[in-house]
């Protein structure tokens, strides 16, 4: 005698050995000898043999139309042994039992199971709805199928160039676009960014740069909606002062000036003055939402996204010509010695007399003017001679905190292109990089006078006992990292008690909310913490500081990830095939006259500091890769420098990959996977 058993919902037959009341000892045809539950022995029978049971069986199930078979079964619960006798024949056999059985497990959409060889019929509703169902997944497999065979045959169907950028960042697994670029990329054994890039799918290196941080970034698009700036409406006075700001000929947003009173006189009034959107923008307007969504402006070569629109910019920004809404801070100090007698905040209207650019003036406005050593014959000659000297007196006060001097041995590089901001860049453009010494003398005095306003307005935030946000760095001993918090504390690299940002509310959204809690202290002094819009340990002070943190390095990722394009453009361009270049640690090295970190072959060895000659041997615009080696080395290691290797360095030489989200393992019946994209 034969049985055919349920052994874990799969269906094998053998040869009864010897059964007892709840049990039998059955010999399957591979010899092996099991023990079997009585409940789950589903047929008995004495031929065919098992092999052909279930053999026949399986080739008769496929028979049996599902929708017949639905028609045919009762409402109640039922045996495959009774749908067999209404199906095929009253006197059914084991072989068309089998069959139904078979047919019945495998159709769980028409039929529910409710036990060892018992079914229901499934209400109509859902044998309807399931049957949509399998089609809608036959439909999306075909889909699946034609779009794998188009990207292998070098073309990118449209449904997948749509979402080109979902589908290697941030994927739904489950979506047929997905499964069909890892199909692809399993079967061609090409890389994904390879087989989209072959296939068409992206235009340009430059485009999949800039799309890939629009789509993690700025899903919803980088326009703005209709908005007007709001009116300060505060009765401001008029500042008695000239003041003149110091920017770059491309800035809009010009948030800071500065201005210098009582020249000759033996005390001075040093005033820096900031843009002050604060007074008319209220927390939750439609103008902050912007603006917290945004949260900074991004920089980039030839183009900004800037974190306000181009029109409420331009109604705050402290352009020359008008009396601009500031909140200004006034240093007065002893003209011979400097000390810093009193330090006022107002609330004013500040004439600007001038714009000044630096990069105009650079070249007129040098140290030995400045110093008396040659002629100051430019603009506010006499006050920039001011600012300088104090720049150096507060540089050389906030070193003797630091323990260390602050060292600049490597210049600023600046990026134009041809396009000269006039359009957003295609990535063709020709480009040009320049250089700025760290630490020149007009950006001396801009960063010592910012530094000034954003410690002592911390300091006198902390007085009044309101919260801001806070840049603050415990030592600097190597791994301590620049934090933000709410509380003020000592920031060690800036040599400062404490540090807020606060100086730049047009460009980051950090100072706009310190200068809010600063109006309130300007307005309403010991009492301003009932009054200001944050209090202490406020939730939303923390949800800010959150956001800005994450977007602000995304925002500086994607800026350095850019320069490095524009950089290998540049090498392109110039045909420039060898580099001269200072060894940093495992092989990486520095370019000496580029803004360029990478891995050159044959330095893995030599000590930091020495001095190369290096052979570029490929770019790879899409993974920002260089490929070097190296062809002489020039001198012996150098002293280090005071900025060693950090991990800034090495993220913009491209030592780890470019992270996609595909998985390969996802592709159906996937085998040996194609290679890792190359190194970003």
């Amino acid at each position: 005698m034969f049985a055919l058993f349920d052994d874990a919902g799969k269906f094998l037959a053998g040869r009864v050995m010897s059964e007892a009341e709840s049990s039998m000892q059955i010999e399957l045809d591979s010899g092996k000898r099991v023990k079997v539950k009585a409940a789950n022995v589903l047929l008995k029978f004495d031929k065919p043999s098992p092999a052909e049971l279930m053999a026949q069986g399986q080739a008769l199930a496929q028979e049996i139309d599902l929708d017949l078979a639905w028609e045919f079964a009762t409402d109640g619960e039922f045996g495959f042994a009774d749908l067999a006798r209404d199906y095929f024949d009253a006197k059914a056999g084991v072989e068309q039992q089998a069959a139904a059985l078979f047919r019945l497990y495998e159709a769980p959409h028409y039929f529910r199971r409710m036990g060892k060889g018992l079914f229901k019929k499934a209400p109509e509703e859902q044998v309807k709805a399931a049957l949509l169902g399998i089609e809608r997944k036959r439909q999306q497999a075909l889909q699946i199928e034609a779009w794998t065979g188009e990207l292998i045959a070098g073309e990118c169907p449209a449904g997948i160039r749509e979402q080109i950028y979902k589908i290697l960042f941030k994927p739904d697994k489950n979506g047929p676009e997905y499964k069909a670029v890892v199909e692809a990329a399993r079967r061609s054994q090409q890389a994904p960014l390879e087989l989209l890039k072959g296939a068409g799918a992206i235009s340009s290196p430059y485009q999949f740069h800039w799309k890939r941080f629009l789509f993690e970034n700025f899903p919803k698009g980088t326009g703005f909606p209709a908005l007007t700036a709001p009116q300060i409406t505060d009765e401001l006075p008029v500042a008695p002062v000239q003041a003149f700001s110091i920017d770059d000929s491309a800035t809009t947003e010009i948030d800071d000036a500065l201005s210098v009173q009582g020249l000759g006189t033996g005390t001075i009034v040093f005033g820096v003055h900031i843009a002050a959107p604060g007074l008319a923008i209220q927390p939750d307007s439609p103008v902050d939402k912007v603006a917290r969504e945004r949260l900074s402006t991004v920089y980039m070569p030839g183009w900004k996204l800037t974190m306000l629109p181009d029109e409420v910019v331009q109604h705050y920004t402290l352009a020359e010509g008008r009396e601009c809404p500031a909140v200004s801070l006034y240093v007065t100090m002893d003209e011979a010695t400097l000390e810093i007698r009193s330090r006022e905040t107002k609330l004013e209207r500040v004439p600007i007399a001038a714009n000044l650019r630096h990069d105009k003036l650079d070249s007129t406005v040098t140290e030995a003017s400045l110093t008396g050593e040659a002629p100051a014959d430019y603009a506010f000659g006499t006050e920039l001679r001011f600012c300088f000297r104090l720049a150096k007196h507060l540089k050389a006060q906030r070193e003797i905190v630091r323990g260390k001097p602050e060292t600049f041995n490597r210049p600023d590089y600046t990026f134009r292109l041809d396009s000269n901001g006039e359009r957003e860049p295609e990535g063709h453009e020709t480009v040009s990089i320049g250089t700025r010494q760290r630490g020149a003398p007009l950006d001396l005095i801009v960063a010592e006078a910012m530094i000034l306003a954003n410690s002592s307005w911390g300091g006198w935030l902390n007085e009044l006992g309101l919260p801001g946000i806070y840049r603050s760095q415990a030592s600097l001993a190597p791994g301590v990292k620049v934090r933000m918090g709410t509380k003020a504390l000592p920031h060690a690299g800036m040599g400062v008690a404490q540090y807020t940002w606060a100086t730049s509310p047009l460009r980051r959204y950090t100072d706009l909310v310190n200068q809010w809690q600063i109006i309130a202290c300007a307005r309403h002094g010991r009492t301003a913490a009932l009054v200001a819009p944050f209090k202490p340990k406020d939730a939303q002070l923390f949800s800010i500081i959150s956001g800005f943190d994450a977007a602000y390095s995304a925002y500086n990722g994607f800026q350095s990830g850019i320069e490095r394009y524009w950089t290998l453009r540049y090498l392109q361009q110039n045909a420039i095939h060898e580099l001269t270049a200072s060894v940093m640690k495992d092989g990486l090295v520095r370019a000496d006259a580029l803004p360029l970190v990478f891995k050159a072959l044959g330095c893995e060895g030599l000590a930091r500091g020495s001095h190369v000659r290096v052979r570029i041997t490929g770019i790879d615009e899409m993974t920002l890769d260089v490929h070097a080696s190296l062809i002489e080395r020039l001198d012996e290691a150098q002293a280090p420098d005071d900025e060693p290797a950090s991990d800034e360095d090495e993220d913009a030489a491209g030592s780890g990959p470019l992270t996609l989200a595909i998985d390969l393992n996802d592709a159906e019946g996937a085998t040996d996977a194609p290679p890792a994209a190359p190194a970003a």
